[in-house]
């Protein structure tokens, strides 16, 4: 039985096909496309489908739409139209921008928004790309498949504890909103699942953040990171403040109020403005009362549930120094978050969750050991595009030892192996790889990928070397494969790798085992044995507005239009002269 997995409401658009159980392919639209978050989620795009995506995952089963059995929608129109479901028409205003709310948080955008949704169906059905259309033919708004719309918050929460190494476990989940929902906790106990309490509109932890997200003046539903990232530089000066907008109670929730923040907090920065204290400190003091309500939830989820594994989901759950506090100071022994928490985990989380319905709830055979489930290109596929393209490379006799010996000598490389990774995070497939040892390799990351000077780079180690170089006050399983935690580095250890020390001394770790990923656990022992170091820089092989690459054009193009010294590309080899001379063919 094949179930296709659609996010699309609202941003990081995405398709997962499952069969009996088992996760075949997800990806999200942004990679084919080449649109960050694959649209901005406003109401006017929610008619946009991932048909890319839609598409690669149906050819990984080499299947076409027809042959689907369940399509699986992460939005659940009847929750916001209620008594208005069975209406056949709506009523817009001519100008939906011009009006404020109608009541409480609706939007006068709604029923434009709602009338996509629910005609989605028939998008699937009949609005592909031309040169895509040959996958989509044969089917129906209403078949051959089977349709259904899967609450938002029931997405993520899928996503969560029906990919959890656990076979029963607590599960939260947090983001900006839902259909009403912002904020979810339940109990899977292996054969059901069971949500014990929500909170709704308009109290939502995640619209808080974004809302700061824009004062600090970035871009919301895309720069949240940045401001988690922003946090490590300020003093929580704002403590007062933020508590009094989140206020929690003795039963796990929260409420959000909505002040002016310019009249708490100042004048919001404008874009491209200097940073100053002032900033530092609003974000610090944003993710310090995040932190501590989060952690307040889960200790109240552990006692209601009597857990002793949390699953999360959702986008809040991105936040790896939040996730970091939940491992270390909740009640629980381990906690898991699903790699594509965002939106797009919905994508797989509805596919999953229907699977697992309509299959009377088996006991499950599946668990998420990695996210290595987009794209793989083959030597042969790889080498036509570089011929075809008369660019000069090489084969490596040793691809882990030479690229090893590349970092070693400072070396900036393009990483591209294997499939590509399902969520935000780039993890050995589509990385950039540096030597963490040189101190300036930080700045240097960062002018390539032109990011902000304060943005930290991220560590890869192998598994069983992590606990020599980073510590967590409670480790768990001390495995970190989605890169959704950060680790203090241990102070012995600190000034061997200064490239990956944030301010604070943490770091954000990938911890990787060989049977996740053999080339690029290979390459961490053959860049140890040369360095004496386990460990490796990991950033996202993108630059600045552009989705992680995707194809081999997308990676040769990334590194021929940016500052990388070098691209591994299958086993293959592209190096760019030094001194910036021509190459020669």
């Amino acid at each position: 039985m094949y179930t296709l997995g659609i996010n699309a409401a609202y941003h990081d658009s995405a398709a997962c096909l499952v069969r009996d159980g088992e996760v075949i392919a997800a990806a999200e639209d942004e990679r084919f496309t080449h649109i960050k978050h694959g649209k901005r989620p406003v109401p006017f795009t929610a008619w946009e489908l991932p048909f890319h995506a839609i598409d690669y995952c149906l050819a990984e089963a080499g299947i076409a739409l027809r042959d689907v059995d369940h399509v699986a929608y992460a939005f659940d129109p009847a929750l916001m139209l209620g008594a208005r479901r069975h209406d056949a028409t709506v009523t817009l205003p001519l100008e939906p921008s011009a009006h404020g709310a109608a009541s409480g948080h609706e939007s006068p955008w709604d029923p434009l928004f709602l009338s996509y949704v629910v005609n989605a169906p028939r998008q699937l059905a009949s609005g592909a790309p031309h040169h895509l259309a040959a996958r989509f033919r044969g089917v129906r708004h209403d078949g051959p498949f089977r349709w259904h719309f899967v609450e938002h918050h029931m997405g993520h929460e899928a996503s969560a504890f029906l990919a959890a190494p656990f076979a029963r476990c607590a599960v939260l989940t947090m983001d900006g909103r839902g259909e009403r929902a912002t904020t979810s906790y339940g109990v899977f106990d292996g054969k059901a699942y069971r949500r014990i309490k929500q909170i709704d509109l308009p109290d939502s932890l995640g619209l808080l953040y974004e809302r700061v997200t824009r004062h600090l003046g970035f871009l919301h539903s895309s720069d949240e990171y940045k401001v988690m990232a922003l946090a490590s530089y300020g003093k929580p000066a704002h403590l007062g403040v933020f508590r009094d907008m989140v206020r929690r109670d003795a039963e796990g929730g929260y409420r959000v109020s909505q002040p002016d923040l310019a009249a708490l907090l100042g004048p919001p920065r404008q874009r491209g403005e200097a940073f100053g204290a002032a900033h530092f400190d609003i974000a610090r003091s944003l993710q310090e009362v995040l932190e501590e309500t989060v952690v307040g939830m889960t200790t109240w989820l552990a006692e209601a549930t009597g857990e002793r594994h949390l699953a999360m989901a959702g986008g809040v759950a991105l936040n790896c120094v939040m996730n970091a506090r939940v491992r270390d100071q909740s009640p629980f022994d381990e906690v898991w978050v699903q790699p594509a928490a965002g939106d797009a985990g919905t994508a797989l989380g509805a596919a999953l969750w229907i699977d697992f319905l309509q299959r009377g709830r088996p006991a499950r055979q599946w668990s998420m050991e990695h996210a290595y489930l987009g794209p793989a290109y083959g030597e042969d596929e790889i080498a036509a595009f570089l011929d075809w393209a008369r660019l000069p490379y090489r084969r490596l006799d040793d691809l882990a030892g030479q690229t090893a010996e590349l970092l070693a000598q400072n070396k900036i490389i393009g990483w591209f192996q294997g499939r590509m990774e399902f969520g935000p995070r780039a993890l050995g497939a589509r990385s950039i790889l540096a030597s963490p040892i040189d101190p300036g390799m930080q700045q240097r990351l960062n002018q390539i990928k032109d990011r902000e000077d304060f943005r930290p780079v991220a560590p890869v180690v192998m598994q069983e070397r992590a606990a020599d170089w980073f510590s967590a006050a409670k480790p768990g399983r001390g495995e970190a494969p989605f890169m959704l935690f950060i680790y203090d580095v241990r102070p012995e250890q600190a000034a061997r790798i200064p490239a990956v020390c944030h301010v604070d001394g943490t770091a954000r770790v990938q911890t990787v085992r060989r049977e996740q990923n053999p080339a690029y656990y290979d390459l961490l022992a053959a860049f140890e044995r040369r360095t004496g170091v386990p460990i490796l820089v990991n950033t996202s092989f993108n630059t600045r507005g552009e989705p992680i690459v995707c194809t081999p054009r997308d990676a040769v193009e990334c590194f021929w239009t940016s500052p990388l010294d070098a691209l591994v590309i299958g086993p293959f080899l592209l190096e760019k002269p030094a001194g910036g001379a021509h190459a020669k063919a």
